[in-house]
């Protein structure tokens, strides 16, 4: 029983579940489970990864969560008594926790980064790290199946308090310092930072700054994890437009804004234009392909028609892949590897890794990256907004998420997808999209206006995601109407959010 609902914590590459029980849910994700983890991932290194290193290094670090601290706990009690010598990292981000087994001042064998991104303050989970990088889906299944598994040295480990962050900050400088070839190439900038009270409030300090940025206007710097202010997500509506009203009000360059972690980013022009999911892609594939042209880029499947378009313009190609980030990195990887050059794989959400960074989802880096240009784009009396300004912007996108109300989640969801392939060849406007891995693609045109749907399966829930572009407005209501003479046949599919869309 135990081991079935340690599985159930499984969430793609990492672990996720209830670290503090609230009214609806009880907590899954204790110090107990958590010790269990902590045996499993030791287990793990010695018998998978074969780690030999003697005493076993291993870092561990937590983002502005409430459990965090003693979820490190845990872990330490369990690798003092295996013998090991724990780094404590403290506060700390999910980019930071990898670069732990890479920097020659921690040389850590292993990480942990204690974090559940943007998930609400009673959520926690755990990721998983060595110097090959980040644990895929299967090795956490791995780590759970060794759970029971019990390490026990002649001699206790020790805890080593580690200055990761400053580790870390001083080599983005450093990094950003090389590419602009300037000591301060933030001077007379204004950038205001949104930490979302997440663990990304250092950035302020003690790298915009110490580049040389005015960083006044910067907010919820501090960390909580109770995020009161809001969700730190650049993917959500009301962080963006947090970052948004900042930026104008306090008349910045530029905006950056954080998720908890720190592994994705997004920013805002000095006119309040917002840079993320598909311009984000698209700011970040000019960085690329003026280094590289005729590069390819790996997205996740749900990208505008419009990237395609502005990508190949520039001289490279787009590689639209399955969603999740890792699938996204993994694809990017194996490409390179049939030589196939892929400098940069990015999903919609603001996962985005770099292969001159370890192929690491770094927010920090990404934002790195667009620093660097700025000097330049100060010279030629330009912003973060011109970059795009060639990337046509779609008149409507709309997404609507389906419940699958039957156990076999998966095999109801793969099997309204194939049935809505023969419904699209019959309907007049309708026309399948050959240039897709995911779910179901379709163009539209005539009656329907101008645009796309995407139609596929959620990676983690019990969920059928639809999402509905068009140039045209108005035209999104006329492709969804006629959705709904398909969807209705399908009674186990909650249709409750493609009705709202229509009552509209």
């Amino acid at each position: 029983m135990v081991f079935e609902a340690l599985k159930k914590l499984i969430n793609g590459s990492d672990i996720r579940g209830i670290a503090v029980e609230t009214e609806e849910q009880a907590a899954n994700l204790t110090t107990t489970e958590v010790k269990k983890i902590g045996r499993g991932f030791l287990c793990w290194l010695t018998e998978v990864k074969n780690v030999e290193t003697k005493p076993m290094r291993i870092a561990i670090g937590f983002d502005s969560r409430i459990t965090g601290p003693a979820l490190k706990e845990a872990l330490t009690e369990v690798f003092l008594k295996a013998g090991v010598t724990v780094l404590d990292a403290g506060l700390a981000t999910t980019p930071a926790m990898f670069m732990a087994t890479q920097f020659s001042e921690t040389d850590a064998d292993a990480g942990i980064m204690i974090t559940a991104s943007h998930l609400p303050y009673f959520h926690n989970g755990l990721k998983f790290f060595t110097k090959e990088g980040g644990a895929e889906h299967e090795d956490i299944e791995k780590i759970i199946e060794f759970s029971d598994a019990e390490i026990q040295a002649a001699e206790p480990g020790i805890v080593e308090e580690i200055p990761l962050i400053s580790y870390y900050s001083a080599d983005i400088i450093n990094k950003i310092q090389e590419g602009t070839g300037l000591k301060q190439p933030l001077k007379d900038l204004r950038i205001v930072l949104d930490a979302g009270n997440g663990a990304g409030g250092f950035f302020a300090s003690e790298v915009l700054e110490k580049l040389g940025a005015d960083t006044t206007g910067s907010q919820f710097l501090n960390p909580d994890g109770y995020f009161p202010n809001h969700i730190p997500n650049p993917d959500n509506a009301e962080a963006m437009a947090s970052i948004q009203k900042a930026v104008v009000e306090n008349d910045a360059d530029l905006g950056i804004i954080f998720d908890t972690d720190v592994d994705r980013a997004a920013v805002v022009a000095q006119s309040g234009e917002v840079i993320n999911r598909n311009n984000l892609i698209a700011v970040l594939a000019q960085i690329v392909l003026k280094d590289e042209p005729g590069a390819t880029i790996v997205t996740n499947s749900p990208t505008t028609s419009h990237l395609k378009t502005f990508i190949e313009e520039l001289g490279g190609k787009q590689y639209r892949y399955i969603s999740g980030y890792r699938n996204v990195i993994n694809k990017a990887i194996a490409l390179n590897e049939e030589g196939v050059s892929t400098p940069l794989a990015i999903e919609t959400s603001g996962h985005a890794a770099f292969r001159e960074n370890y192929f690491l989802d770094d927010g920090a880096y990404v934002v790195a990256k667009i620093l660097m240009m700025l000097p330049t784009l100060k010279e030629q009396d330009k912003n973060i907004g011109d970059l795009i300004k060639n990337l046509k912007q779609p008149a409507e996108a709309q997404e609507a998420r389906f419940l699958i109300e039957d156990d076999q989640y998966k095999t109801y969801g793969q099997h309204v997808i194939k049935e809505i392939e023969d419904f699209v060849n019959e309907t007049p406007g309708f026309e399948k999209e050959p240039d897709n891995v995911e779910g179901i693609r379709v163009n539209v045109s005539k009656t329907y206006g101008s645009g796309w749907f995407l139609l596929r399966l959620s990676l983690h829930e019990p969920l059928l995601v639809l999402q509905v572009e068009n140039d045209e407005a108005g035209a999104n209501y006329l492709v969804f109407k006629k959705l709904e003479e398909f969807f209705k046949r399908y009674s186990r599919l909650d249709l409750g959010k493609l009705s709202a869309i229509l009552e509209k």
